[in-house]
């Protein structure tokens, strides 16, 4: 399957500061799991149906599951924006949005990432 998402090595250099460290044994590799949590968010499958190239769907899962709890994406991510600054536009195109028919169940769970700094909503 040539379409996979795979992280460049710069990409995993500059986001595996932000990695937990490993307690006890050693962590599948990273930037196969990581790819396999992007590839399936951003296509839209389902945690099983991610292809093998990145590892057992469970692994994929568990891990999303566990750092999203943590709050690991949320630090990575905001450490990504900040490393950019400001910027001069912004530029939102909604004439295609795609939910995941499970993006619902993430708020009541606490797992959809808040990388804003604006308040919340009562």
């Amino acid at each position: 399957m040539s379409d996979l998402i795979w992280l460049s090595e710069a990409q995993m250099r500059r986001i595996e500061p932000h990695f937990p460290l490993s307690h006890g044994v050693p962590r599948v590799d990273d930037r196969r799991i990581i790819s396999g949590i992007i590839f399936v968010i951003r296509i839209g499958l389902r945690w099983r149906d991610a292809p093998a190239e990145y590892g057992p769907p469970k692994t994929i899962y568990n891990r999303f599951i566990r750092w999203s709890r943590m709050g690991e994406f949320n630090r990575i991510l905001a450490a990504l924006s900040a490393m950019g600054g400001k910027p001069d536009q912004l530029m939102i195109d909604a004439t295609h949005l795609k939910a995941h028919r499970t993006a619902a169940s993430l708020l009541k769970k606490g797992l959809f990432p808040d990388v804003s700094d604006a308040p919340r909503a009562a």
